[in-house]
């Protein structure tokens, strides 16, 4: 499917697209190829130019700019270690599964964990501008995408999607913070 079809599907009328997607059998690579590459990209390019380029507006002290290599390097951290991420949130959404009477697919996995970080994704475009990072709050709609997509692409009861999205948010985040002093680590 057309990146921007799914997209739009995705964001716009998801109850429909999960049941699309749930049908779809794309490889993992293909996936990755598709999306991912492309998507996970936004944040870490649009962070370089905003933090090395454009610059911060400091109060009092004027405007600073992270150097420009320091700027390549943690995109190319960042860029590198969320392709990784994504992945690994995927083998976690598989291996809860049958803990909320899911059922085990590493495939569907990492379509709910893939098609859930699009509005992330997205709203990385927002760090061009430092002071319109606030809005990448707007990212979050992505739970709202993982709650509707868990109990439809992995099989799990509805009754327990609640429990399933709290234990894979959590997950999530654990993995965001691993990812962010990752990054500070090989940029600092």
């Amino acid at each position: 499917m057309n990146i921007i079809e799914r997209i739009k599907g995705i964001l716009l009328k998801p109850k429909e697209e999960w049941q699309t997607i749930a049908g779809e059998t794309t490889p993992i690579g293909d996936l990755y190829k598709n999306y991912v590459i492309i998507l996970a990209a936004i944040g870490p390019v649009a962070s370089f130019i905003g933090l090395s380029i454009v610059g911060v507006s400091l109060p009092m002290v004027g405007s600073y700019r992270v150097p420009i290599v320091t700027g390549i390097l943690n995109a190319v951290v960042q860029y590198g270690l969320t392709l990784v991420g994504v992945y690994v949130l995927a083998f976690i959404i598989d291996v809860l599964a049958p803990t909320f009477s899911g059922e085990k697919n590493i495939n569907q996995a990492f379509k709910v964990a893939m098609y859930s970080y699009i509005p992330g994704w997205l709203v990385g475009i927002f760090m061009i501008i430092p002071g319109l990072a606030v809005l990448s709050i707007l990212g979050l709609y992505g739970l709202y995408l993982l709650y509707l997509g868990l109990p439809v692409l992995m099989k799990s009861p509805q009754e327990k999607s609640v429990g399933y999205t709290i234990a894979v948010i959590v997950a999530a985040i654990i993995i965001f913070v691993v990812i962010g002093a990752a990054s500070r680590i090989f940029t600092h």
